[in-house]
């Protein structure tokens, strides 16, 4: 039997045009746009995605699948060279990412279109380092947050806007005695507050940060440190001075002084809560002003608990950690371990010491 020669018809594919490549490029985005968000990624991740690829392909000029290890030298290693460490890394896990996904989707297309071999550009020897550890965070005492909160609260007396002044008030003190994040205070509406469940009542906290922005987590969160007693007060004096319809379905718990095109009022933005937080800091606990942030009444929260003595579970569980380690984060500079170790040493080396004598 004569053995005949076989063709790759791919060879003779006539190369694409300028524009099946561009719509290509589109297409391969779009694609990931949708892969991302069908795992359950954050609309905010999906976007910040977005967005370091774009800047990339801007330096770039070329389609970044024509990337090779040589061109990111040049960009992380001059374009970015004084970039922080974490503008760095994001844009490396976002190129990474990009060539995973064509790795997985596309690696046979486009080979067939331009004769390419998908590689990413980032190796072993020129990924940039580094980690998004957060800093360290040292709370307040439990007598410098109440000097703060009494003098915020006596100033609601005279303050020239009672409403947003209390409104600010409220989910500052919130986030310190249950350690709720300023955006998940935020987003709370009047109808998640349970007062019925558990011993002292609940909040269903929809827009629970997700790990590894994997999208909002929900949870519920007990009313402890007498939260209820301020919520019930805020509800009562404070929340219908803004002039919206409790009744209303996703009327939210703290309203903005803006409304919607039908009336309703807006949800407080972020910078709201925690410009007011600055202010009453500078006013009513000066030693802290430029320090004392949202996050650090989250901490704050988290080591009081622990000095309570609420094991690090069910405070991980209360905070919507995915991982104890770090809910070890917001407890360390309460968490006595090393000093204990110290003591039993001392106290080993005493017992030696009185039995030689």
């Amino acid at each position: 039997m004569a053995v005949a020669a076989v063709r790759d018809l791919r060879s003779h594919r006539p190369s694409p045009s300028a524009d099946e490549l561009e719509q290509f490029e589109v297409d391969v985005m779009a694609g990931l746009v949708l892969a991302r968000s069908s795992a359950g990624m954050a609309d905010k991740t999906i976007r910040g995605e977005l967005s370091n690829l774009e800047q990339i392909r801007d330096w770039f000029g070329r389609p970044l699948w024509e990337m090779e290890p040589s061109d990111a030298d040049v960009y992380f290693g001059r374009e970015l060279r004084k970039a922080p460490s974490g503008t760095r890394l994001a844009r490396a896990s976002a190129l990474s990412l990009y060539f995973e996904f064509l790795e997985l989707r596309h690696k046979v297309e486009l080979h067939a279109m331009t004769g390419r071999v998908v590689e990413c550009p980032l190796d072993e020897v020129n990924r940039p380092r580094g980690n998004k550890n957060a800093k360290l965070r040292i709370p307040p005492l439990e007598s410098e947050v109440r000097t703060l909160f009494t003098g915020w609260a006596r100033s609601l007396a005279d303050c020239r806007k009672y409403a947003p002044t209390a409104r600010n008030y409220a989910a500052a003190r919130l986030m310190a005695d249950v350690g709720l994040r300023i955006n998940e205070a935020r987003h709370l509406d009047l109808d998640d507050i349970r007062w019925e469940l558990g011993r002292f009542g609940k909040l269903h906290v929809r827009i629970g940060k997700g790990a590894r922005g994997s999208g909002p987590r929900e949870r519920m969160v007990p009313l402890l440190n007498d939260a209820g007693r301020t919520l019930r007060w805020y509800i009562e004096d404070v929340w219908g001075q803004f002039d919206d319809d409790h009744t209303r379905h996703g009327a939210p718990l703290f309203p903005s002084e803006r409304r919607h095109t039908d009336r309703s009022r807006c949800r407080v933005s972020y910078n709201a809560l925690r410009v007011g937080l600055v202010e009453a800091t500078a006013e009513h606990l000066p030693s802290w002003a430029g320090r004392l942030t949202p996050h650090v009444l989250r901490h704050y929260c988290a080591s009081q608990l622990y000095l309570g003595g609420v094991d690090l579970i069910s405070i991980q569980e209360m905070y919507g950690h995915a991982w104890v380690a770090t809910t070890m984060k917001y407890v360390h500079v309460q968490r006595s371990r090393i000093e204990d170790a110290w003591i039993a040493g001392q106290k080993r080396a005493a017992a030696r010491l009185e039995g030689l004598m």
